[in-house]
Parts: structure tokens; sequence; C-alpha cells
């Protein structure tokens, strides 16, 4: 399960970007993950709800957004419809992935004390 590693990322990086804001508490993490990322949702928020104790995302929500695979032609740069033939109808090129294969923080909300 590579969820775990993923979450131990995130727990790290989140710790890094509290960090810069002494006295900071992460409220929210905002995540997003490719459809082609190869991880399974359900399995990720467990790995986040048991690894994130004593940690900086102690308090955090875990905010998940499914990103579509999305593919171009790198030559004509027309887009190629989901469930077609991944090359383009015009200049016959192979389609290229252009997004749905990452894994994002996309934010981070905190509660900064007042100093």
């Amino acid at each position: 399960m590579h969820e775990y590693s993923i979450v131990a990322a995130l727990v790290d990086r989140v710790a890094l970007v509290v960090g810069e804001h002494p006295g900071a508490v992460a409220q929210k993490l905002h995540v997003q993950i490719g459809e082609l990322a190869g991880v399974e949702i359900e399995l990720l928020q467990t790995a986040f709800e048991t690894f994130r104790e004593r940690t900086s995302c102690e308090r955090a929500e875990l905010v998940i957004e499914r990103i579509p695979a999305a593919w171009r032609c790198p030559r004509c740069d027309r887009a190629i419809r989901a469930g077609d033939i991944l090359r383009c109808p015009d200049c016959k090129q192979p389609a290229r992935l252009v997004a749905g294969d990452d894994i994002t923080l996309a934010r981070v909300e905190m509660e900064v004390r007042d100093v």
C-alpha cells in the first residue's frame, strides 16, 4: 500500500509549511489526485486518519479533489476526448497525457496565532 508513503510525504511537507509560521496549526489540506495516479482514495483517507496523530496534521481535515485524465496532441494541441483512440484524428500523432497522473498538495489552510 503506497498510500501510507504518500501520507508520510504529505505530513512531512505540511510540517515544513506550518513550521514557517510559528504557532500555526494546519486546519485543512487540499490535495489533488489524478485519476491515473494509482491511488485508492479510501485507503489514502484511512492512512491519513491513522498517520496524522501527533503530527502537524493532527487537527487537519483532508479535502481530496479528483483530477480527470486529459490527453492532447503534441503537434497541433488538439484535445483528445476520454474514451477515444489516443491518436490525433487530424495529424495522426499519438496523444500525450497532460493531466490526471499527479498527486499535488494544492493548499494548506492554517490558523495562525496573533503575535
